[in-house]
């Protein structure tokens, strides 16, 4: 079997831009790898997801049962899964993706209040990915540790960029969601013992360049 790379992250924290970024480094270095992205937008198995975060079940995420939700995301991959990138998973290559299950955990967990029912959550989701659909556990799973007050920064400024558009989905309108999202991936994060990158150093973001070298350092060490 190959390898599973996940770049994980709430919102603006560059999960698109280093998952570029470390595939260009692996492509370069000779590794046979292709690049992922979920939700995987503009394919049947992710509409349902699209219609979620453009508001087709209502506008506020936190009062939206994580369980059918999570459910579409685990259909898109599952799709993507079997049409796209199985084969090549099994056949040795190296994936390296922009979310993955883990995310369901990130977001939709972070719905989640009680801390016992938070736990049944993640395994209800690691059995109905892992085990009934038979998706490939990732092999590590690096998380970008970017705080809520600098991903809205950084979200404003993106939005400035595209004419003062507002924020493409119901997740990047809601702060309240932002902010549990955020705490719910810190503690994720040691649960299940992910690869921390932090992005802010003495409370100023680190360059591009410096986050993707800690990135590639540590995967050259799994590859």
């Amino acid at each position: 079997m190959g390898k599973i790379i996940v770049i994980e992250g709430t919102d603006a924290s560059g999960k698109e831009t280093q998952t570029g970024r470390l595939y260009e480094a692996l492509a370069a270095a000779g590794k046979r790898v292709r690049k992922l992205s979920f939700p995987n937008y503009g394919t049947p198995a992710c509409a349902p997801v699209e219609l979620y975060l453009s508001g087709g079940f209502g506008e506020d995420p936190l009062r939206i049962n994580p369980y059918p939700i999570s459910t579409m995301y685990a259909i898109d991959r599952y799709a993507s899964y079997q049409r796209e990138w199985g084969a090549f998973y099994r056949e040795g290559g190296v994936l390296v993706t922009d979310r993955y299950v883990t995310s369901n955990m990130i977001h939709q967990g972070g719905k989640i209040i009680d801390p016992g029912e938070k736990l049944r959550y993640f395994h209800w989701l690691e059995d109905l990915e892992y085990e009934k659909m038979e998706i490939p556990r990732p092999d590590a799973v690096l998380f970008l540790n970017m705080p809520v007050e600098t991903g809205i920064r950084l979200m404003e400024a993106r939005k400035n960029k595209m004419d003062g558009r507002a924020a493409k989905d119901i997740h990047e309108n809601s702060r309240t969601y932002l902010e549990r999202a955020y705490a719910n991936a810190c503690e994720v994060a040691k649960l299940y013992g992910w690869k921390e990158i932090r992005c802010l150093r003495n409370n100023q973001l680190k360059s591009i360049e410096e986050i993707g070298n800690e990135i590639l350092n540590f995967v050259k060490g799994l590859l």
